[in-house]
């Protein structure tokens, strides 16, 4: 998407009047030259930004069972380039009292998607926020990264 930036004479309503004032409009422009402007956030992106962690009770706590969770679509920044990583986050868990709602985990997963830090660093974070809220019996968080410049990362943390 090209980008085209412009200095525009701005109005804004006060008590008094108009205040006019100077302020950057930026235009976003489609393939085909039309002005796309996404000036709002989308509730998706409100949804992300308030993501956490939601544990909810275990129905069953007398119970060992696994819960196995794939996340293909995982992605952060290089905190050294910038460019995106992209990743699939295994979680395998043996809860005790609390299971994580999947939504809150989808959405708290999703808000890393611009955030620069290394593969390392996630998939740790991640661990300890899933080890703090839920205090399952048995976790492994697994952060499989897909190549980048001919390597492959896949970090693997458990208790």
């Amino acid at each position: 998407m090209k980008e085209e930036r412009k200095i525009k004479m701005t109005h804004y309503p006060s008590p008094k009047g108009l205040y006019t004032g100077f302020g950057a409009l930026i235009i976003y422009r489609d393939r085909k030259g039309r002005p796309n402007n996404m000036t709002e956030k989308k509730y998706g992106a409100i949804a992300i930004d308030e993501a956490k962690l939601e544990p909810w009770e275990n129905p069953y706590p007398g119970r060992d069972y696994n819960i196995d969770i794939s996340f293909p679509e995982f992605t952060c920044l290089c905190p050294r380039s910038g460019y995106p990583d992209f990743a699939t986050i295994k979680i395998s868990y043996v809860p005790d009292k609390k299971v994580v709602e999947l939504k809150s985990l989808k959405l708290y997963l999703n808000a890393f998607r611009d955030r620069a830090i290394s593969h390392e660093a996630v998939t740790n974070l991640i661990f300890d926020e899933l080890k703090a809220a839920l205090a399952p019996r048995k976790l492994e968080v697994v952060g499989d990264f897909n190549v980048r410049g001919n390597v492959k990362t896949v970090i693997k943390v458990s208790l």
